[in-house]
């Protein structure tokens, strides 16, 4: 209703995730970060924490839209209360594969037969597991074991893992994920946005469906709407979309004090967000130290400059001895008058080219990445180092 009153060409502040109006706030900036660096690995589980409507599918989303599916085959499965053997299914149905059995190890077999066939042809494999706060133990330990499975010492799958805080408190001190613990190789808790970046978030989001400044909003409401939802993009857009909504109904151009307070009774007496009460925002001021130590407590590395710098010299130097490889092989091959070079036949060679080809593909897939996940990290120290000169 309120978008053809505004002239807007879509619903700016709808509550499902849509990566086209993803929103780098500084959290979510790190978190990509955490992401990016996760994925460069290739194995193991990446874990992202975060309130109810904090932003993680949307964020998941806008990485999935930046992978080129040529090199990775992705799957997405939104978790209720499975246990292992219902979970090994739905698995294999993420990944699209027909079990004819419907036991465990005939779903078992499909899955890892699909794993090395991927891996034969160059992609490699994420499972993207959302509300995995839901998950049984007997659930998680199978995720674990689906991480074993290897193509001589090449990972097959790796599995990011979306949930609510309590799932990080659950990883983080429960006794029978000790193995799953030791092979989270980056995980991040997602905070709310800062007061700062509520403003340009709702302009962000009008701007995508064509705003150009009707309606407009007094300066004091996005302090307000900042304290109404936390800084919690859900909430903001909830709020927004009743305020919208009531501006359209009243036929008002400008967005007041009077009407967003008028939202928010509306929203209280409904039900139909749960504001964030006091002692609520002191966890989620102490979310920053309870994140540090989930990342102690799962042994994540800490991800330096240096760091990234050792990687992307290793990388480099992989890549040079893979190529020199290649070159080897060939002249190997050219040079033996019967096609045969040292008991390896010419069609041995040209498969271990291909294979060496996937390999270097790969690092060079990695390397981009790494690189993008240096610079960002190279922003942030310029960014709080700036702020530190300001104070």
């Amino acid at each position: 209703m309120f978008d053809d009153f505004y002239g807007l060409t879509g619903r700016a502040f709808q509550l499902t995730p849509d990566p086209a109006f993803y929103f780098e706030s500084l959290t979510h900036r790190k978190a990509l970060s955490y992401l990016s660096y996760g994925l460069a690995q290739g194995e193991g589980f990446v874990v992202i924490t975060g309130e109810v409507g904090a932003g993680k599918s949307t964020l998941v989303a806008h990485l999935m839209a930046t992978i080129d599916p040529v090199r990775l085959t992705a799957a997405q499965i939104v978790t209720s209360k499975l246990d292992g053997e219902e979970l090994v299914h739905v698995v294999a149905q993420a990944f699209g594969l027909i079990v004819e059995g419907h036991d465990k190890a005939s779903a078992l077999g499909a899955i890892e037969a699909f794993l090395h066939d991927e891996a034969r042809a160059g992609r490699r494999c994420l499972l993207v597991v959302d509300e995995s706060q839901n998950l049984e133990l007997e659930a998680l330990e199978e995720l674990r074991m689906l991480s074993n499975f290897q193509l001589g010492a090449h990972p097959l799958l790796q599995t990011l893992l979306l949930g609510q805080p309590e799932f990080r408190e659950t990883i983080q001190v429960h006794p029978q994920l000790e193995q799953l613990r030791q092979r989270v190789i980056a995980a991040h808790h997602l905070e709310a946005m800062e007061q700062g970046e509520v403003q340009a978030y709702i302009e962000h989001r009008l701007t995508k469906v064509g705003w150009e400044g009707n309606p407009a909003f007094d300066p004091e409401i996005f302090a307000e709407v900042f304290e109404a939802s936390g800084g919690v993009p859900r909430r903001i857009n909830q709020i927004c979309n009743r305020l919208m909504l009531l501006g359209a109904i009243e036929e008002r151009c400008r967005i007041d004090g009077g009407m967003l307070g008028t939202v928010l009774e509306e929203l209280d007496r409904d039900g139909a967000m749960q504001l964030p009460k006091p002692e609520r925002l002191i966890e989620e001021a102490g979310a920053a130290a309870q994140a540090d130590a989930f990342a102690a407590a799962v042994r994540v590395p800490a991800v330096d400059l240096a760091y990234v710098q050792a990687l992307l010299s290793e990388r480099d130097s992989q890549i040079a001895e893979l190529q020199q490889a290649v070159i080897e092989l060939a002249n190997e091959r050219e040079a033996a008058p019967d096609g045969i070079g040292h008991g390896v036949s010419a069609a041995a060679m040209d498969q271990l080219e291909v294979k060496f080809a996937a390999l270097e593909a790969k690092m060079l897939e990695q390397e981009r990445t790494i690189r993008h996940t240096l610079t960002m990290l190279i922003e942030w120290i310029e960014a709080d180092d700036s702020g530190r000169a300001a104070a």
